[in-house]
């Protein structure tokens, strides 16, 4: 591959974290600084060289780079010997969103319950099933990501120590 070809590629996958993003309902240009920290080296880069890479204006790096540390996903860093500070992608920050999303899951069951509580006797069958499916999913959601969360920690915790037996190996 050529060095053309590599940095065109990593152009588009900057580009498809940042479509991503703004399908989530994000800004575009979080998404496009978060798919730069995912795939540069060094992992770690100023906002001026994230201006640079990603010919955006200091001022919108700035304004995603807090919406990015407010969310969790990135962390700013300065270095020995440095006057400028560096972002880089937050260790297990992928797991933290999660974890942290999940009390919009209680809030959905919450307000379902609550949605049935409000409705009288005299409400059709339509809304009340409605809001049972709702309440229902998320009920269901409560009771089983935090298993997954827990049997993904597992598999993380396995799959380091096996990369650290390894390494010790070669």
């Amino acid at each position: 591959m050529t060095e053309a070809q590599r940095q065109q590629d990593q152009q588009h996958f900057v580009e498809e974290v940042g479509l991503l993003f703004e399908h989530a309902g994000l800004p575009r240009m979080a998404g496009r600084i978060l798919g730069w920290l995912l795939i540069c080296d060094p992992p770690h880069q100023s906002p001026g060289e994230l201006a640079k890479v990603l010919q955006a204006s200091k001022g919108s790096i700035s304004t995603m780079i807090r919406l990015l540390i407010q969310i969790g996903l990135i962390e700013r860093i300065s270095l020995p010997g440095q006057r400028r500070d560096y972002v880089r992608i937050k260790s297990n920050s992928w797991n933290e969103l999660f974890t942290r999303r999940m009390f919009m899951v209680s809030s959905f069951r919450q307000l379902a319950e609550r949605g049935l509580t409000v409705l009288s006797d005299d409400h059709g069958q339509p809304q009340r099933e409605r809001l049972a499916e709702m309440r229902d999913l998320y009920a269901f959601l409560e009771r089983e990501v935090p298993m997954l969360l827990a049997r993904w920690e597992r598999e993380r915790h396995l799959r380091s120590t096996d990369q650290e037996n390894t390494g010790q190996q070669a």
